[in-house]
């Protein structure tokens, strides 16, 4: 990994300090380990099974592939802050006005370190983050609620306690997936430099219409 103190922050944990990196290059990723943890499971898969799932993300332009990593180069944790795939109602507002938290995860085996935090924080590290609408599409589908003994109610708390710190909140919206289950959530943060006409047009496209 390149030395770039702007890209990396040490997070203490229980388990001892990890190093959490951001916009991590495909060549960085390539080069690390991926923990076995982040596969298929009984009743749960991984967002991304692969090292390469990462890969390929970081190689997106603009987007932000958060890594943290214990003993040296292990990867532990991840996220992923980027476009939205082409065809979403949410790259509707135009090309580059908003950003998907595709995906947070750690492992099974640190969760209890508390450093899905920290990732965020990274994630959150995009140069252009205020002038942008992050958001995040919770699936209860996708929750590994077998590893972690919760309901999908609880589940779906706990992503909010995580995320509004960061000034993330709850967003009503008529998707079809999201509205598909109870437990699913959407939320976003709006930038403090978004100007308020593409605000108005983000309270608009959660309901499918156009102003």
């Amino acid at each position: 990994m390149s030395a770039n103190p702007a890209n990396e922050i040490v997070w203490p944990s229980r388990k001892g300090d990890v190093r959490i990196r951001s916009f991590c290059t495909p060549e960085e990723i390539r080069r690390c380990s991926f923990d076995r943890q982040f596969g298929t499971h009984a009743h749960y898969k991984s967002l991304y099974t692969r090292r390469e799932s990462l890969e390929e993300n970081a190689a997106q332009p603009d987007a932000n592939v958060v890594v943290a990593l214990a003993e040296g180069h292990h990867i532990i944790g991840f996220g992923v802050l980027a476009f939205p795939d082409p065809g979403e109602r949410w790259s509707e507002l135009g090309p580059g006005v908003m950003l998907e938290v595709k995906a947070i995860e750690i492992c099974r085996g640190w969760r209890a370190a508390k450093i899905a935090p920290g990732v965020i924080q990274m994630m959150l590290t995009h140069p252009q983050i205020e002038a942008k609408i992050a958001y995040l599409v919770g699936y209860s589908w996708t929750w590994d609620l077998d590893g972690t003994q919760l309901s999908a109610q609880a589940y779906r708390q706990i992503l909010i306690k995580l995320f509004e710190p960061f000034g993330f909140r709850e967003y009503q919206t008529n998707e079809p997936n999201i509205c598909l289950k109870p437990e699913n959530i959407f939320m976003g943060r709006i930038g403090q430099n978004v100007p308020p006409e593409l605000q108005n047009r983000f309270k608009w496209l959660r309901f499918g219409v156009s102003p």
